[in-house]
């Protein structure tokens, strides 16, 4: 695989094959690589529910993530977030990418938001023919200080890496097309999660193992 240069992102840009919606601006274009914006959704964690048996801790699971599990900021332009101490934020890029099949990014966090105290926790791949919003996990590590997040500061970086050859249709990704605050944490439900949450991972494993293998 070879990474894209800017002439080449250009080139992509101007072609169509590769959008960017809102469309980039001078600031967001580096030697090789495409700088991403902060977006005006902001989703955080809740840490407890009242119901019929009193106030109940909502415990992280990573194989049953619930819209209702998240508060829901929508801000306008000329406001601002203030990261808590402590919080884990999940923020929408301002950004919409469309990726053509020929290509996939691998997300960065910019060096200059974590030197201020903001851990951006990413390394993360953005599938060939994805297209919609990225999330961007977020957690302020002081201990007493809050860090303010603006919409339209600059808070991540795509490197994008040219495929051997197109990819075939595939799975779609549960954020494709879809915005955060109203799809992308919908309730896991597919057979994978099921044999996981019963133990039966041999039964995975036997059931769906790729063919021409031992």
């Amino acid at each position: 695989m070879a990474i894209l240069v800017r002439t080449q992102l250009e080139e992509r840009v101007k072609k169509g094959d590769l959008t960017f919606t809102p469309a980039l601006d001078t600031f967001q274009l580096r030697g090789h690589a495409v700088d991403l914006r902060v977006g005006f959704t902001f989703l955080i964690a809740r840490h407890a529910r009242t119901n019929e048996e009193g106030r109940v801790g909502i415990t992280g699971d990573s194989l049953k993530s619930s819209r209702d599990n998240f508060d829901v900021v929508l801000l306008e332009e000329g406001q601002y977030f203030d990261v808590l101490p402590g919080e884990h934020v999940l923020i929408s890029t301002l950004e919409k990418v469309k990726m053509p099949k020929d290509l996939m990014g691998v997300l960065y966090p910019r060096s200059s938001v974590n030197r201020r105290g903001l851990s951006v926790d990413l390394s993360g791949i953005i599938d060939a023919g994805y297209e919609g919003n990225l999330v961007i996990p977020v957690r302020n590590n002081s201990l007493a200080r809050p860090f303010r997040v603006y919409p339209g500061e600059r808070i991540c970086q795509v490197v994008f890496e040219e495929l051997a050859q197109p990819i075939p249709d595939m799975e779609e990704s549960r954020y494709h097309k879809k915005d955060i605050a109203t799809g992308a944490l919908p309730e896991l439900d597919n057979t994978e999660v099921e044999l996981i949450k019963q133990g039966k991972i041999s039964e995975l494993k036997e059931k769906y193992k790729v063919e021409g293998q031992g």
